[in-house]
């Protein structure tokens, strides 16, 4: 199923000028970034949107009645999600991502994330050298 929404959103990006097959097939590392910055603040606005749907701000009257971070309209709420989605796989496309390649960073890092918790993760003791074996398989190759 992720293959056929990366097919979708490969589609709806080249009809707004990102080709991100011609970007996968030669890279260019200034095109990708612009791209990417472009779908980073996209993506950044529709968190706000989503944030938006709920009772967030702490001085107002639904957080002084207990309601704050309450969902308000989750109708809106499930749209903004669906609207991160379609950004998430463009920034994908955008470093050279294909859906396979999402889902074999993704074990790679699930893996490191359950060993975190697994090792009582602290923020105090954060390194990030684990993350630097998390790479794609194709490249390796």
């Amino acid at each position: 199923m992720l293959e056929e929404l990366f097919k979708h959103q490969a589609e709806l990006n080249r009809k707004i000028g990102f080709d991100p097959d011609a970007l996968h097939d030669k890279f260019d590392p200034k095109l990708a970034g612009e791209w990417l910055n472009n779908y980073i603040m996209a993506a950044a606005n529709e968190l706000e949107e989503l944030r938006d749907c709920m009772f967030w701000k702490h001085w107002a009257k639904e957080a002084k009645d207990g309601r704050r971070f309450e969902i308000h309209d989750l109708q809106n709420a499930r749209v903004e999600v669906i609207d991160l989605l379609f950004f998430w796989i463009s920034m994908a496309q955008c470093v050279g991502m294909n859906a396979n390649d999402v889902m074999d960073l993704y074990k790679q890092k699930l893996k490191i994330n359950s060993d975190r918790q697994d090792n009582n993760y602290s923020m105090a003791g954060k390194k990030e050298d684990d993350n630097k074996t998390v790479v794609l398989k194709r490249e390796q190759e």
